[in-house]
């Protein structure tokens, strides 16, 4: 008989959904419309930034700059192509003219200059048939996306003697964020109907297809209910949107996909709706909620850092993983009451079962004809078995040769470069990226990347003039502006040579910092934001590589109860990730394949990707990391005999991982169509990391070590064995069954047990 508590714990978690399982699905109903208003608009309310790390000194000094001194940082650029004429032609000067005067008058905008005011070089390209209209758009980003809006059908394209392009930091966040949602949507529209395919393809059942499909509807949309309410508290990534689809949709399959086909399985053994439901909640159940755990501690551990870039994604992703396992542990349990046997309606793959059973029947000479519930029930996991058989005889020779090959994989992260987000982000043909490359290509220096030393303190002007010329003579200056004096503060420009956030500009900056002035000074700029970011990253990186050790051993721990599998699964996880750190390096930082995937490569990767990348990749890991080890655990509890629990672990969740992870892989590579660079990188990264755990980790190298590991695998000390057997999770207790009981390849035959004797052994197979 079950534990009195397991039974108390099951009652107060499933009662509700398994005794009134309409009003459970009517309640979610109203729920999901709730936050289908609750999340509306979600996306208009998001930022593009982030990157930045807002207790550093580039964030200090850019907003005093932005007090002190708003006209003198612009973020808006108007290129102006004087097209065969040169752009001191009388012309197109009186109409540049004209231009910059309407833009002053522009409600909303604040210090215009022009080249043909100014009469700076830096304004000015090389060839002389282009030249800038310089201004600042005023008010927070949303506030200066809106001007943007209102002004760029005035402004943009012929006007007279000059065709007139939109660049400017404003100008690109604006058109990355219209990109981004675009793309999204796209995406949502492609990996929907691919992913309904493919869940038929898997379950044969159209109703049990849908399951999966409805459970990531709901959490998609419950998430952006709790992003538009996070929005009014903080900065959210505009970014967050893509991890939200991709994590509820391949969460709630993966939990869905775990739960439904343990649910058939009770149900061909002969139980009950309401027992299969119960059974399967007890043992799948706890399974889901342990993973759901698991990949949101992976997750939170970007909390630890202070852009609001990875914060974001924090905050998505926790909720999109709660919320996924939520449904699929009230919603799912609800509808499956609903449904019992008419989970496997709607069977598209009838007609090659058929045809399988009538050759299987013609080849044995019998007319029997075997119940439908049970077909297959012999041979299942045959193939995996199979799989598992040869990397176990050959252990020693997978774990070296996996091992190698994922390292070498992984090789070409030695030498990532680090970088930070910009316009090349965007499409090449996106017009804010075409006028930031003409910038780069055909302007001195970097228009659009100087750096900005913000001094504070009573000072003579003869102080500010001697620091301006001690500047001036640093290695990598190309130009530095008289300052700009407002009571005691001061702004001098200084244009660095090179890309604006190149190896050289970030060195300028620890030369600006560390040059000493008789007043206090801070330096920003797009160079010392990645300076600062870098260095945030850095000091924060321990601590959440930290969280996630320490959380996934402890939580290995209590799902095993051994000392060496939670180690096992740090270090395997770890190397399942490298394949896609070397590719994203190969690819993106060097541009291997650009044309094809159509892409700007930059020589660098930005700074905070390859922590998200890696945050979300070990969370899905560990994910199916899980599946895996609750089956050999369970058969472990059962039988004591430690390879047959590996090989039975195998064989029942193998084809399932491999499932779930080709469904994941397309729902990322789905994100990863999009036109923006860092999210094409996100997607296509995850999907290679999510194939390489499930078909090469979980397949060949965790069978391969666990054989080698033998029954030490299960080893723990007598202390942490007491505390295992007190608060560890389990789905053990599994007494071992009569020899007549399995087939051929070790796996427990499940068939109908009537009555009370029946009852009493699910029972015992559930719970302790």
């Amino acid at each position: 008989m079950p534990d009195v508590n397991d039974e108390q714990r099951l009652g107060g978690w499933t009662r509700f959904v398994t005794a009134r399982p309409r009003l459970a699905l009517l309640l979610a109903m109203v729920v999901t419309a709730l936050a289908v208003l609750a999340g509306s608009g979600v996306g208009d309310r998001m930022a593009s930034g982030g990157w930045e790390d807002p207790e550093s000194q580039s964030t200090y000094a850019t907003k005093a700059l932005d007090r002190e001194f708003p006209a003198a940082r612009p973020n808006l650029l108007l290129l102006v192509d004087s097209g065969s004429a040169t752009v001191d032609a009388p012309a197109v000067t009186a109409e540049a003219a004209r231009l910059a005067a309407r833009l002053a008058d522009e409600r909303g905008i604040t210090g215009v200059v022009s080249y043909w005011q100014a009469k700076s070089p830096a304004l000015r390209s090389a060839d002389g048939h282009e030249a800038l209209i310089a201004a600042r758009i005023e008010g927070d980003e949303k506030t200066a996306g809106e001007t943007l809006e209102r002004l760029a059908p005035e402004y943009r394209g012929a006007r007279g003697p000059v065709e007139v392009s939109l660049g400017g930091p404003v100008a690109v966040r604006h058109e990355l964020q219209t990109i981004i949602q675009d793309d999204l949507m796209r995406a949502e529209v492609i990996a929907l109907p691919v992913t309904l395919v493919l869940l038929v393809l898997v379950f044969g059942s159209a109703v049990a297809a849908l399951l999966p499909l409805g459970i990531g509807v709901v959490a998609i949309l419950g998430t952006n209910a709790v992003l538009r309410g996070l929005t009014e508290f903080t900065d959210v990534s505009v970014f967050a949107q893509n991890l939200t689809t991709a994590l509820g949709l391949g969460l709630a399959i993966d939990y869905a996909l775990f739960i439904v086909r343990r649910f058939r399985e009770e149900l061909a053994g002969g139980a009950p709706t309401r027992e299969a439901v119960g059974t399967t909640l007890r043992t799948a159940g706890r399974t889901v909620l342990f993973s759901a755990l698991t990949v949101a501690v992976s997750l939170a551990a970007m909390l630890v850092f202070p852009q609001y870039f990875l914060r974001s994604f924090a905050y998505a992703g926790i909720a999109v993983v709660l919320l996924a396992a939520a449904a699929a542990l009230i919603l799912l349990p609800a509808a499956l009451m609903l449904l019992g046997d008419r989970v496997n309606a709607l069977d598209l793959r009838r007609l090659l079962r058929r045809g399988r059973r009538e050759r299987s029947v013609a080849a044995s000479g019998s007319s029997a004809s075997p119940d439908s519930r049970s077909v297959g029930a012999t041979d299942e996991g045959a193939g995996w078995g199979r799989v598992v058989a040869l990397v176990m005889r050959k252990a020693p020779l997978f774990v070296v040769a996996t091992t190698t090959g994922l390292v070498l994989l992984g090789l070409p992260f030695a030498g990532v470069k680090f970088g930070s987000a910009d316009d090349r982000q965007l499409p090449s043909t996106a017009e804010s990226h075409v006028v930031q490359q003409h910038l780069r290509e055909g302007f001195p220096g970097s228009p659009g990347g100087t750096l900005d030393v913000f001094a504070e303190g009573a000072a003579t002007r003869a102080q500010y003039a001697e620091y301006r010329q001690r500047i001036a003579a640093l290695p990598g200056v190309l130009r530095v502006d008289a300052p700009l004096v407002s009571g005691r503060h001061a702004a001098f420009t200084v244009l660095p040579a090179g890309e604006a956030m190149g190896q050289q500009a970030q060195q300028l900056v620890s030369r600006l910092r560390a040059e000493p002035a008789p007043f206090k000074t801070s330096v920003s700029g797009a160079a010392a934001v990645l300076v600062d970011s870098k260095a945030a990253i850095g000091d924060r990186l321990p601590w959440a590589a930290g969280i996630i050790a320490v959380v996934t051993l402890l939580l290995v721990f209590l799902l095993t109860g051994s000392v060496l599998i939670p180690l096992q699964a740090i270090v395997l996880n770890g190397l399942s990730l490298t394949a896609m750190f070397g590719a994203v390096v190969w690819i993106f930082q060097e541009g291997h394949f650009s044309g094809l995937l159509d892409f700007t490569p930059t020589g660098d990767i930005e700074t905070t990707l390859p922590v998200l990348m890696f945050c979300v990749a070990f969370g899905l890991s560990m994910d199916y990391g899980v599946f895996l080890l609750s089956r050999v655990k369970e058969e472990h509890d059962r039988t004591g005999d430690h390879e047959q629990a590996v090989a039975h672990g195998l064989r029942r969740t193998g084809g399932l991982i491999t499932a779930a992870a080709v469904i994941l892989a397309v729902v990322m590579v789905a994100i990863g169509t999009s036109r923006v660079t860092n999210t094409k990188m996100l997607g296509l990264g995850i999907a290679l990391a999510v194939l390489m755990d499930a078909m090469v980790v979980r397949s060949l190298l965790v069978p391969s070590v666990m054989k080698l590991t033998g029954r030490a695998t299960w080893w723990a000390p007598a202390p942490l064995q007491a505390f295992h057997a007190r608060f560890g999770l389990s789905e053990g207790g599994i007494p071992a069954p009569a020899p007549d009981d399995q087939d051929a390849e070790g796996d427990e035959l499940v068939r109908p047990v009537p009555g009370k004797a029946g009852r009493d052994r699910d029972e015992a197979v559930v719970g302790r």
